[in-house]
């Protein structure tokens, strides 16, 4: 790696899960070090500064060889922002659990530095709500770390507003990132605000009022699998439902026609949103990753009727419109005028008859 300057922290984010080898605990070789570098020197090309970690990330493994780049290249940790997350244990001789104690905490932020070569994390982020978690021990050791330098800030995953809510009231200062999935395939978060009072509403799961938590109190909201596995963007297969099908066959016809790539019309989606989401993808091929680079330009550029129309394919079914009895479908009028945009027509064979 060359000791230029990348450019200034972007909305993207890159997940490390991957990297590593395989989950087991065989250890890793030079091998995974050259992968874990060559992904980190595509994020890095694409401009992407933050790099999101956990000690459960392949047993440790993953933090470990991203270490060994850090090691190999002088200057970069001073560059780039390192999340990484705890409470999940990994110990194989225990029954799996989430430990959010005080010193569980501490001894965990303690390894990761020690696998990732580093005297501080920017970002420790509490990994699920773990239902014996205490908030005043959670308040202490955050504070502990914080002032002996280790952690900066302090996130959650997959954490609902209320509770983030309540742990908030213990802590002296804010939680900054909550991580959930969201994604094309993954709408809980869209569809459970607009099914409310709608027949179809408990088909979806999401915590009411975590994203408006989020956005009412400067959370920035960073969505985990935001390509949806590739379904969307080159790995359909013969298993996919047409739904699948027919949004993968609106995300190439929509890259083709602004000249950019599936990958960064699939992120774009997310990143239309006004919650300023901010996708954390985790592939560790290269081409993918440099092919993630123009989401966030692609994102200013969507418009209105793109955004809905990927949101119409992936969904199956219009958005509910008020009327009595079975669903409507959208008027006729409407439908022609989202053809007539010319972002329907080559995918969607029924405008014109009302379904959009």
């Amino acid at each position: 790696m060359n000791g230029e300057k990348t450019t200034s922290l972007g909305h993207i984010v890159y997940g490390c899960m991957g990297l590593g080898g395989d989950w087991s605990s065989a250890p890793y070789g030079l091998a995974e070090i050259d992968e874990a570098e060559a992904a980190v020197e595509a994020a890095l090309e694409a401009g992407i500064a933050i790099f999101d970690q956990a000690e459960a990330y392949r047993f440790g493994k993953s933090e470990a060889v991203f270490g060994e780049v850090l090691s190999r290249s002088g200057g970069l940790r001073e560059r780039i922002q390192i999340n990484t997350h705890c409470g999940l244990s990994t110990d194989s001789r225990e029954v799996p659990h989430y430990n959010l104690d005080g010193a569980a905490i501490i001894e965990s932020v303690g390894r990761s530095l020690t696998r990732l070569k580093t005297d501080y994390i920017d970002t420790l982020l509490l990994n699920r709500a773990d239902p014996l978690l205490e908030p005043g021990q959670i308040a202490s050791a955050f504070e502990f770390l914080r002032s002996s330098g280790k952690v900066r800030y302090l996130g959650v995953s997959n954490m609902s507003g209320t509770r983030m809510a309540s742990l908030q009231r213990h802590l002296d200062t804010p939680i900054v990132v909550n991580q959930m999935e969201m994604s094309l395939g993954k709408r809980d978060w869209i569809e459970t605000g607009v099914l409310v009072n709608h027949r179809d509403r408990n088909r979806y799961s999401f915590p009411e009022g975590t994203i408006e938590y989020c956005l009412g109190n400067s959370v920035r909201l960073q969505a985990w699998a935001p390509l949806a596995r590739g379904v969307y963007s080159g790995r359909a297969s013969a298993l996919s439902t047409p739904e699948e099908a027919a949004t993968a066959k609106l995300v190439l016809s929509l890259a083709h026609g602004k000249n950019t790539t599936p990958e960064a019309i699939v992120l774009a989606w997310l990143m239309k949103h006004p919650a300023g989401i901010e996708p954390v993808i985790g592939t560790r091929d290269p081409k993918r990753i440099l092919a993630s680079r123009d989401a966030e330009l692609q994102a200013t550029l969507m418009t209105r009727h793109e955004w809905y129309a990927l949101w119409r394919a992936a969904r199956g079914a219009d958005v509910p419109v008020p009327g009595p009895g079975p669903e409507p479908a959208w008027p006729t009028p409407q439908a022609r005028a989202l053809a007539g945009s010319g972002v329907l027509g080559p995918v969607d064979q029924h405008v014109g008859n009302g379904h959009v």
